[in-house]
C-alpha cells in the first residue's frame, strides 16, 4: 500500500486497517494513559505504537521524570505495544508527522483541562494535536484526580504533601543536573570584564547606543560556550556593567535620562532570550552529534559484520563495538552442540570482556531457553551485575549478550537501550548467516561429492558388468558340463570351477547393486506396476536366494486374505532378497529366519506391514536409521563382503512405491537382544474390478495371475543369464 501511495503521489491515508498511535509524556498520568489505549487497540483487535517525542524542554527533565516515562514506554512494551523514541521541536507536529508515516487511523493522548488565564495565555497540547490531526482521529484521554505515578507493586495514590516533596526535588534535581561550575561563572565576568575594557577604548569613537552589541557578543560566546547559567548571568552583568561605567551619569548606577532604562530592559531581555537560544541550540547541536555517533558505530559495526567469515570474527568484532560505544564490557554466550550457553573467548580482554564474576552462566541460559532479557534493569532477576539480552534472528536465538556499563544509568535511557536492541539484533544476523553460509557450503561440497560419487558408480557398473556375465556363464557352463565315463574328474579343478562361480555371483551381485544405486539416484529408473499376490514375490525371492539360505531354514508367516498389491515385482523380488541376504549374511549358520506380513491401518489408511525377523546379535546402538544410508555397514571393518548398498536400495524401493521401511532390535523380556527386525509398510489401493464371469466363481491363483499380467511378451534372455543361477542378472 506504501509503494503504491509513492507510486501514485497520494498523500493521504487509506484506512485499510486500524493502528493506534499513544502519545507517552513525562507526567503523571503517562502509565494511566498506557493502559488506555492497551484496552482501545484490544476492543478494535488493532496494532499499536507508544511513542515518546523528547523535545528541547525534556531533554532538560530530571533522571526521575525520564525513569518514570521509560516505566511508561516498558509497560506499553509489555501489553504488546511497538515502542518508539522520536526527536523534535515540536511535539505535536512530530507525532503527525510519525503517525502519518505510519498509517495511523487513530491517536491517543492525554488531556488536561485548562481554567484560568492559564487557558487563553497557552494552549493545552491536546488542542495543538488536534489542530494538527487532520483526518486522523484524536482521542482524548483525561487523568483521574490524584492519580500519580505508581512504581511496580505499589498501590493508591501519594498524597498532596508527597506529591508537593516530589516536585520540589525534581526542580532541584534539574537545577543540580544543569548547574554549571564555578569557573565558567568566573569565565563569564571575566568576559564581561574584557568587553567592558573595549568598550572604554572605543567610546570616544563610537555612538553609546552601539556598545550595547560589544555586550550581546560577549552574551552569546557565554551561552554557547558555558553554558545557560553563565550566560544569564552574564545578562545581568553586561547591563549592569553598561549603566555604571558609560551612561551618564558615570561611575554611578543612577539614571538621568529615563530613556536608558527602556534600553536597559530591551537589553536584559535581548541577552536573555539570545542566551536562552543560544543554549538550547547548543543542547540540541548535542543531541545530533550523540545520534550521529551513534547511527555511524551502528554503520560502522554492519560493516564489519557483514565481512565477517567466521563466528570468533563476529564475537569480536560485536564485543568491541559495543564495548565502545556503550562504555560496557561485554560477553557473548554461544550455544554448543546441547544448547548450552557458554563464552567462547579462549583469551579474553579484561577491558572489553567480562569476567567470571560479573557474568552468570545460569542466567544467560535462562535468558537463551526464554528469550527474554533478564538481569540488571530489568523485572527478572535485577539483582545481576550484567543485562542479558537473547540475540533472537529471524530462525531461531543464536545467543545472548550480556552487558555491564560501566555508568549503571547508561542503559536506563531509552535511546540507548533501543541502540543496545539494534546491536544485538546486528550480531544475531550477522551469526545467523555465517551458519547458513557453513551450512550452504556444505551442502554443495556434499552435492558435488554425490554427482562424483554417482557417476563413478554408473560407470563402474557398466564397465563390469559385460565380463562378469560372460565369466559366470563359462564358470556355470564348466560347472555343468559332464565328462566321459573314462576321463576321471579331478576334484580340486571341481573345488576351483565352484569357487570361481561363487566369487563371480558374488561380485555380480555387487555391480548389480552399484547399478541400482546409480539408477535410483538419477531417477531414471521407472516403475513397471503390475497388481501382485504378494505370495508370489515372496516365493521368488526365496527361490533367488536359495544358495544364501542354505544353511538358514526360513519361516513364512503371511496374514490369510491379503489384498493384491500394485507392485514392480522384479523391483520388490530385488528388495527381499537383499533383506534375506543381510539377515543371513550377519546371523550365525542354522538360525531361523522369519518373514511375517500382515495388514494394519495407520491414520486411517490400510497398509502390508512385511517384516523380516532373524536370530543374530542385533543392530548396533544407534544405527537403526543410520544402516540404510549409503555405503553404511553395521560391522566396521568386517571380514564379511559387501560394501553397504544393499539396505540403501531397499529404502529407494520401498519408498518409491509410496511405502515406509525401518530396523528395530528385537529385545526379550530380561533385556537380551535376540535379533534383528526389518520392516517396510507398502500402501493398499484399490484393485480394478474382475470380468463378471470371472466374479462369479472363484478362480484358480494362476487364473488370476494371468489376468494381471501385461500384454507385452517379456524380453528374450541373453544366453549367459540362461545358463546362471543369480536370479538377480536373470531379471536384469
Amino acid at each position: 500500500m506504501r509503494e503504491y501511495r509513492a507510486d501514485r503521489s497520494i498523500q493521504h491515508v487509506w484506512q485499510a486497517r486500524e493502528r493506534l498511535l499513544v502519545c507517552v509524556g513525562p507526567g503523571p498520568e503517562a502509565n494511566a494513559l498506557v493502559r488506555a489505549a492497551a484496552r482501545l487497540a484490544a476492543s478494535l483487535k488493532a496494532d499499536w505504537i507508544a511513542v515518546y517525542v523528547e523535545t528541547p524542554r525534556l531533554q532538560r527533565l530530571p533522571d526521575a521524570v525520564r525513569e518514570r516515562t521509560l516505566g511508561a514506554l516498558k509497560l506499553a512494551s509489555e501489553l504488546g505495544a511497538e515502542t518508539a523514541t522520536l526527536a523534535g521541536a515540536d511535539a505535536a507536529t512530530t507525532l503527525v508527522g510519525y503517525a502519518r508515516l505510519r498509517n495511523v487511523s487513530k491517536l491517543v493522548a492525554g488531556g488536561s483541562l485548562r481554567t484560568g488565564i492559564s487557558r487563553w495565555l497557552k494552549r493545552s497540547f491536546g488542542e495543538r494535536l488536534a489542530e494538527k490531526a487532520g483526518d486522523v482521529d484524536l482521542t482524548l484521554v483525561r487523568a483521574k484526580a490524584g492519580e500519580t505515578v505508581r512504581a511496580s507493586g505499589e498501590q493508591g495514590a501519594a498524597s498532596a504533601a508527597a506529591r508537593a516533596a516530589n516536585a520540589w526535588r525534581e526542580a532541584l534535581a534539574v537545577g543540580g543536573a544543569e548547574r554549571s561550575p564555578p569557573r565558567a561563572y568566573a569565565a563569564a565576568l571575566a568576559i564581561c570584564a574584557g568587553v567592558t575594557l573595549v568598550a572604554s577604548m572605543l567610546i570616544d569613537r563610537i555612538d553609546l547606543a552601539n556598545l550595547v552589541m560589544l555586550y550581546l557578543l560577549g552574551v552569546i560566546f557565554a551561552a554557547t560556550k558555558l553554558g545557560r547559567g553563565p550566560g544569564v548571568m552574564l545578562s545581568f552583568a553586561s547591563v549592569a556593567a553598561y549603566d555604571f561605567f558609560f551612561v551618564p551619569p558615570r561611575m554611578s548606577f543612577s539614571v538621568s535620562d529615563t530613556q536608558y532604562l527602556l534600553t536597559f530592559v530591551g537589553m536584559l531581555l535581548t541577552s536573555l532570550v539570545i542566551s536562552h537560544l543560544t543554549s538550547s541550540l547548543r543542547r540540541e547541536a548535542s543531541v545530533a552529534q550523540r545520534r550521529e555517533q551513534r547511527t555511524g558505530a551502528m554503520y560502522a559495526m554492519a560493516r564489519e559484520l557483514a565481512a565477517a567469515l567466521t563466528t570468533e570474527q563476529i564475537v569480536a568484532i560485536g564485543s568491541r563495538h559495543v564495548s565502545e560505544v556503550f562504555g560496557a564490557r561485554v560477553a557473548l554466550l554461544l550455544p554448543d552442540s546441547v544448547d548450552k550457553v557458554q563464552q567462547k573467548i579462549e583469551e579474553p580482554d579484561p577491558k572489553i570482556m567480562l569476567d567470571a564474576e560479573n557474568l552468570d552462566l545460569d542466567v544467560g541460559q535462562w535468558v537463551y531457553d526464554q528469550q527474554k532479557p533478564a538481569g540488571h534493569g530489568t523485572d527478572t532477576l535485577p539483582a545481576a551485575a550484567a543485562r542479558y539480552l537473547p540475540l533472537r534472528a529471524p530462525m531461531r536465538t543464536r545467543g545472548v549478550l550480556a552487558v555491564v556499563p560501566r555508568d549503571a544509568r547508561e542503559l536506563h535511557v531509552p535511546e540507548q537501550q533501543r541502540m543496545l536492541d539494534a546491536f544485538a539484533a546486528q550480531i544475531a544476523l550477522a551469526l545467523e548467516r555465517v551458519h547458513y553460509v557453513d551450512i550452504a557450503r556444505d551442502a554443495l561440497v556434499n552435492m558435488e561429492s554425490e554427482r562424483l560419487r554417482n557417476s563413478l558408480l554408473s560407470a563402474i557398473s557398466h564397465d563390469l558388468r559385460t565380463p562378469l556375465t560372460a565369466i559366470v556363464g563359462f564358470s556355470s557352463m564348466l560347472a555343468q558340463t559332464h565328462e566321459p565315463a573314462d576321463m576321471p574328474r579331478d576334484s580340486r579343478s571341481s573345488e576351483l570351477i565352484e569357487a570361481i562361480h561363487d566369487e563371480a555371483l558374488r561380485m555380480t551381485g555387487i555391480v548389480t547393486n552399484l547399478l541400482d544405486m546409480a539408477r535410483l539416484q538419477a531417477g531414471s529408473l521407472r516403475l513397471n506396476r503390475q497388481w501382485t499376490v504378494l505370495e508370489e514375490t515372496v516365493g521368488a525371492a526365496l527361490a533367488a536366494c536359495r544358495r544364501v539360505l542354505a544353511h538358514h531354514p526360513v519361516q513364512v508367516k503371511l496374514e490369510p486374505g491379503l489384498p493384491l498389491l500394485q507392485l514392480d515385482a522384479v523391483l520388490m523380488e530385488r528388495l527381499f532378497s537383499n533383506l534375506l541376504e543381510n539377515a543371513a549374511k550377519y546371523t550365525p549358520a542354522d538360525t531361523p529366519l522369519t518373514i511375517a506380513a500382515r495388514r494394519v491401518e495407520e491414520g486411517g489408511q490400510p497398509f502390508v506391514r512385511v517384516s523380516v525377523e532373524d536370530n543374530g546379535p542385533g543392530l548396533p546402538p544407534g544405527m537403526g536409521e543410520r544402516v540404510f544410508e549409503k555405503f553404511t555397514r553395521g560391522e566396521k571393518e568386517s571380514a564379511k563382503p559387501g560394501i553397504g548398498l544393499g539396505l540403501a536400495i531397499c529404502r529407494a524401493i520401498v519408498e518409491a512405491h509410496g511405502g515406509t521401511i525401518g530396523a528395530a532390535n528385537r529385545v526379550a523380556a530380561d533385556g537380551r537382544v535376540e535379533g534383528a527386525t526389518f520392516w517396510f509398510a507398502l500402501p493398499v489401493e484399490t484393485p480394478p474390478p474382475l470380468p463378471a464371469d470371472v466374479a462369479e466363481s472363484p478362480a484358480p491363483l494362476d487364473t488370476l495371475e494371468a489376468l494381471n499380467e501385461p500384454e507385452s511378451e517379456p524380453a528374450p534372455r541373453t544366453p549367459a543369464a540362461q545358463t546362471t543361477d543369480d536370479p538377480k542378472s536373470a531379471h536384469e
